[in-house]
């Protein structure tokens, strides 16, 4: 009688064990990745998803986790609202144990939501509105990418503390990013304009995917500012930065972090390109951690050079953060990982040491200016 008893309380805890996800499972852990791989930021998916595969080989490389391998889902969400639903909705039906989602706020934005509603963890890599975070509770919603509110702090700073201008002219797409750090640009700037150190002088928009911006710089050119500020993304500031030229504008262009990748230098062309500068956090080539040279030679290896934009190695991030949080815990419920994630402090990315906060946000993520040089290639700029 014993004996049964004894049979019966193992077997008890090992069913316990299996439901609770600590039993290693032979099967792969399957993660979802959500990017624009085709649309007008379809450069941006590409290179997040060959980021997320090589991490993916890296971790599988080392025996997985936990014993498990990883396996990446790829959806398309063509860089618009609409198919971003659509994408959520296959890795749902997918039954993914995580996604990876998205590029651009208001794209990530109605996945954010789906993935919540089902209870599947994501985490956002290109996706900086500060809203995302603040507007409604998102239990299983993270990021590895910073926020708005840092980047229009820093320019704020940077503008009138280290260069000393005055006339500031703001230009935005009206979508939820850009207007987003337009917004926290200005909030920023306001102590300083009421200290009499700033003016805005122009803040307004453009229509984006449009070809001819001349109604805009003239506007922009007549009210004679030292700094031209454009917050969104980079098909756009191109376009901007050439036409601008040829309309004779010198001043200063910076682009926020939407800007930089080898696109905008393509549109610009390197002779506009040259000299101008991005708010931007620390790009691919001045990653310095212990992880991001092995990284980043494993994916130069496979693709001939590193990402040209630090987003798609922030998708990179969100899968080393998953893998951590599964490792750590091993187990691979939601309610248990969104815990883990909001508490763990053992999670090395690419990136550096990845830490959130009780709301999903990334901590700790620093900014600095960056300028192109005549060969196309962005560095950290020396004022």
């Amino acid at each position: 009688m014993g004996k049964s008893i004894s049979i019966l309380v193992t077997c008890c805890m090992l069913v316990v064990l299996m439901m609770s996800g600590a039993w290693a499972d032979e099967g792969p852990i399957v993660i979802g990745l959500q990017a624009p791989i085709t649309g007008d930021f379809a450069i941006e998916g590409q290179m997040a998803r060959q980021c997320v595969e090589t991490a993916a080989e890296l971790i599988n490389q080392d025996g997985g986790v936990n014993g498990r391998l990883i396996e990446i889902v790829v959806a398309d969400d063509a860089s618009n609202p609409r198919d971003s639903a659509l994408a959520a909705q296959r890795l749902i039906s997918d039954d993914v144990m995580a996604a990876i989602a998205s590029y651009g706020s208001s794209v990530t934005e109605p996945a954010a939501d789906l993935y919540d509603r089902f209870g599947t963890i994501s985490v956002a890599y290109g996706a900086t509105a500060v809203q995302l975070t603040m507007d409604k509770e998102r239990p299983y919603f993270f990021r590895t990418c910073g926020r708005d509110d840092s980047q229009g702090e820093f320019f704020a700073k940077f503008a009138v503390e280290t260069m000393g201008w005055e006339r500031i002219a703001i230009m935005h797409d009206n979508q939820t990013f850009g207007r987003g750090v337009a917004e926290e640009t200005r909030k920023y700037l306001e102590p300083y304009i009421e200290e009499g150190r700033a003016e805005i002088v122009f803040y307004d928009v453009i229509t984006p995917r449009e070809q001819d911006y001349s109604a805009a710089i003239t506007t922009l050119r007549e009210t004679a500012p030292d700094v031209w500020y454009y917050t969104a993304y980079y098909p756009e500031a191109g376009l901007l930065v050439r036409q601008g030229r040829e309309a004779g504008i010198t001043i200063p262009f910076v682009g926020s972090n939407a800007v930089p990748n080898d696109d905008f230098v393509r549109i610009a062309g390197i002779e506009y390109a040259a000299g101008t500068l991005m708010t931007q956090e620390p790009m691919p080539q001045d990653f310095d951690t212990p992880k991001s040279q092995v990284f980043l030679d494993a994916y130069r290896e496979k693709y001939g050079d590193i990402p040209s934009s630090p987003w798609p190695v922030y998708a990179a991030d969100a899968l080393f953060a998953l893998a951590q949080a599964i490792e750590n815990t091993g187990s691979t419920d939601a309610d248990i990982l969104a815990a883990e994630m909001r508490t763990m402090e053992n999670a090395e990315g690419v990136t550096g040491q990845i830490l959130f906060t009780e709301r999903g946000d990334r901590r700790d993520i620093p900014y600095a200016m960056y300028t192109y040089t005549e060969e196309g290639t962005l560095e950290l700029y020396t004022p």
